[in-house]
């Protein structure tokens, strides 16, 4: 039978009577609650979805007074529930929950790629679990909220399958302050740690350091790759791998599907063409594995074709599959920084302006230079760079170069790796030492 009792389905994350707190996310949940649409809870696997739903929220509206028998709970990755992997079965058996009784039901569904078959994966429109949602959407009372762990709930196309009736909440891993209000202590130990095994929540709970690697290095090879070979039926795996091990050593760094198809056949001796190589770029990006940022034209408010930046999800997945081989400090806090802002919800480019300087010989020339992030959010803009130090004047000339060359009224940070105390120089530019940034929230407005 599906889970609709006091058994709660998932433990706790944590010391006992402690856990592992989603508070951004679990507010999004309470935000969106009998909004009247499906809440699609999606992310990168692993990375806390179902303990936000099943725990964290399961919890909350227990506390508000909502009765247990009205919050359905169905786990179709339990052998226990494998009759509701029939769309049909899942149906019926939630309709016969929720006939005759009054007030509003909570249906859970975790995993529902166990109710989406091989078949269905070839052609979106003919998955008859989006019918049965939609359908239960109909009735007045209930409230729907489901998670899906490989690459078609994972991908970007799903809400598509809703009909405009999908509202998603997209899950990352342990931002730094998740992490160190967890595991508390010296914020510099603690960022060390958190940039050498990152934020996958279950990272906190293996013992040794063989463990820690191991459990991140099995992800990419048992659960990644795994389900987006499936899916997208990739008839060159050696290809994919190779490319995510490219995507991981060139973070921060621009490339396209040229240039890596390129280095894929003079380096490592595979050929294989660019269409192939972009493919599989979009792949890796439909499953969070990574993201995409894109180079934007400051001046002329526009963006570029390519080359583009790839960040990995997760620091720490990306030098488990580097086997710990390259630890570049800047690479890694720029990683750290824009996950964070995407965590915040902040659309992220690369920006690039064009200043004009003069040279040895006293001539005037034009020279493009880049700031690390130009980030949105509705009428909010800023302009940051990152930098690992500023220890002398010339180091620090160089970094500001970039924001000095923007001359609208946005605001312009520099963020450097010190636990040093916010100020804002002479032209108006905020710098913050990157642990204020990572903890506090508010920091980009002090």
């Amino acid at each position: 039978m599906g889970n609709n009792s006091a058994f709660k389905p998932y433990g706790s994350y944590g010391r006992s009577g402690d856990c592992i707190k989603r508070d951004s996310y679990l507010e999004q949940l309470i935000n969106r609650r009998e909004n009247g649409l499906i809440k699609v809870i999606t992310g990168i696997r692993r990375c806390g979805k179902s303990f936000l739903l099943f725990n964290l929220f399961y919890d909350y509206l227990l506390g508000d007074g909502i009765p247990r028998d009205h919050i359905i709970t169905i786990a179709l990755d339990d052998d226990l529930n494998i009759t509701y992997r029939d769309p049909a079965k899942l149906s019926e058996y939630i309709r016969s929950q929720i006939t005759g009784q009054e007030g509003i039901f909570y249906i859970f569904i975790d995993e529902v790629q166990y109710a989406i078959s091989r078949e269905e994966l070839k052609d979106p429109e003919s998955i008859r679990l989006y019918n049965v949602l939609n359908g239960l959407l109909r009735l007045r009372n209930v409230d729907i909220y489901v998670t899906g762990s490989n690459s078609k709930m994972l991908s970007k196309d799903v809400m598509t399958a809703f009909r405009g009736r999908g509202d998603s909440v997209e899950v990352h891993p342990l931002s730094f302050k998740e992490y160190f209000d967890y595991v508390g202590g010296d914020r510099a130990e603690a960022y060390e740690e958190y940039a050498l095994y990152g934020g996958m929540p279950l990272v906190l709970f293996r013992k040794t350091e063989e463990d820690k690697f191991k459990y991140l290095f099995s992800l990419f090879e048992e659960v990644y790759f795994k389900d987006i070979i499936e899916r997208y039926q990739i008839g060159l795996p050696e290809v994919l791998s190779e490319l995510t091990d490219d995507l991981c050593s060139s973070v921060g760094s621009l490339t396209n599907a040229r240039k890596i198809a390129n280095t894929l056949q003079t380096v490592k001796g595979i050929k294989v063409d660019s269409g192939t190589i972009a493919s599989y770029l979009t792949y890796l990006s439909e499953a969070f594995l990574f993201r995409q940022a894109k180079r934007y034209d400051i001046k002329g408010k526009k963006y570029f074709s390519y080359p583009s930046k790839y960040y990995c999800s997760d620091i720490g997945l990306r030098n488990v599959r580097l086997n710990m081989r390259q630890q570049e400090e800047t690479h890694i806090m720029e990683n750290i920084m824009y996950n964070e802002l995407i965590g915040r919800g902040y659309s992220v480019d690369v920006g690039v302006v064009e200043i004009f300087e003069t040279d040895a010989a006293g001539k005037r020339k034009k020279v493009s230079c880049e700031i690390d992030f130009v980030i949105n959010k509705g009428a909010k803009k800023y302009y940051i760079q990152s930098a690992l130090t500023t220890s002398d004047a010339q180091k620090e000339k160089t970094e500001l170069r970039p924001l000095l060359g923007v001359k609208d009224f946005f605001r312009k940070i520099i963020v450097v790796k010190s636990g040093m105390k916010p100020w804002i120089d002479e032209d108006g530019i905020l710098h913050l030492g990157l642990y204020e940034f990572l903890l506090n929230p508010s920091a980009l407005d002090l």
